[in-house]
């Protein structure tokens, strides 16, 4: 396999995620980056996940799983003072979760 198709494969499963605003704190620094994959499961609880915003169409959330349900997924900031998360929105439809960021796949921008 050439370097492109190593890298093209990988664009496939993981992507990079820049951290925006304070509604991650502590866990998770504006700036920060991190490395989300490809979710090939129903995301569990505890999980932080990148979802479609269903507030700004064509932008994404970064929040943590707190329950799931056959209705959707009820996702939150862990800085609820900061955080426009389900409490605003409510719950996020089960497609519109597209990646999970492992614990192991955090990286600090440079």
């Amino acid at each position: 396999m050439t370097k492109l198709g190593v890298i093209s494969t990988v664009a496939v499963w993981w992507r990079p995620v820049e951290v925006e605003g304070y509604s991650m704190l502590p866990a998770y620094l504006p700036g920060e980056q991190v490395w989300a994959r490809r979710r090939l499961r129903p995301p569990r609880v505890g999980e932080v996940v990148v979802a479609r915003d269903p507030q700004r169409p064509g932008h994404f959330i970064l929040k943590r799983v707190v329950s799931v349900c056959a209705a959707g997924i009820d996702v939150r900031g862990d800085n609820a003072g900061a955080s426009t998360d389900s409490r605003a929105f409510g719950l996020v439809a089960r497609r519109d979760v597209l990646y999970v960021v492992p614990r192991s796949r955090r990286t600090v921008k440079e």
